[in-house]
């Protein structure tokens, strides 16, 4: 799972980032278009910063993720998916969600980092009224160009 990472600020004035340390600072050539986009950043992400990819309608600063997760307990016949997909859109994130075979609940949430955040302790939690979730699995975390998806979905 990432780190819930902070905002460089100085980076939207065209400077180094402001929360790496002098000494770590190195100039990267930004000059390789969109194809490097997704590398700057991966790299600000591994130094503790976020970056907004360009043309995205985020919030300055806010990284596109995307994230699975597995949630264990009494979450089938409680209408934890249709509550999960109601949260997910009250957030703004797309995705989707459905109940396997395991008597586990399974999806995928996509969206910025913060609202991944919101969701994924909503996940661990809260869930539906009835539900009680005994514990939440996130894994294949992610830093994303663009969401994958229109919606947020309940899949049968």
């Amino acid at each position: 799972m990432l780190p819930d990472l902070g905002v460089c600020r100085s980076l939207a004035k065209g400077g180094a980032p402001s929360c790496v340390p002098e000494s770590s600072r190195r100039r990267i050539p930004v000059s390789a278009g969109l194809a490097g986009v997704g590398l700057l950043i991966a790299f600000l992400s591994t130094l503790g910063c976020s970056a907004r990819a360009p043309g995205l309608s985020m919030a300055e600063g806010d990284t596109l993720v995307s994230v699975d997760y597995e949630i264990f307990g009494k979450v089938q016949g409680v209408f934890f998916r249709k509550y999960t997909q109601a949260e997910g859109k009250k957030l703004g994130l797309v995705g989707w969600v459905q109940n396997t075979d395991r008597g586990t609940v399974q999806g995928q949430l996509q969206g910025p980092i913060s609202k991944v955040r919101g969701m994924q302790e909503w996940l661990e939690t809260k869930g539906s009224p009835k539900s009680h979730i005994d514990r939440a699995n996130f894994n294949n975390e992610k830093v994303i160009l663009k969401l994958e998806y229109s919606d947020f979905q309940i899949v049968k």
